[in-house]
């Protein structure tokens, strides 16, 4: 039985996504998966700085374009 108290998710929603961006200090050549998507840009920055805070990138999933603080 679902919680009644959770809002269902509705994935179009997210379209904030984190990378940890590995690949910046040389830990691996293959791409970078999202680590966590986001409904908010401003949530999806805050959690990029607070995990990887001098490699993290947020990208725009709709548009493809980077995010900046």
């Amino acid at each position: 039985m679902a919680n009644p108290h959770l809002a269902p998710t509705d994935p179009a929603a997210y379209r904030f996504a984190v990378h940890c961006c590995g690949y910046k200090w040389e830990l691996t050549d293959k791409p970078d998966r999202a680590v966590a998507l986001f409904e908010h840009s401003s949530a999806a920055l805050k959690f990029g700085q607070a995990m990887w805070p001098s490699t993290f990138e947020v990208i725009n999933v709709t548009t493809g374009e980077r995010v900046c603080a």
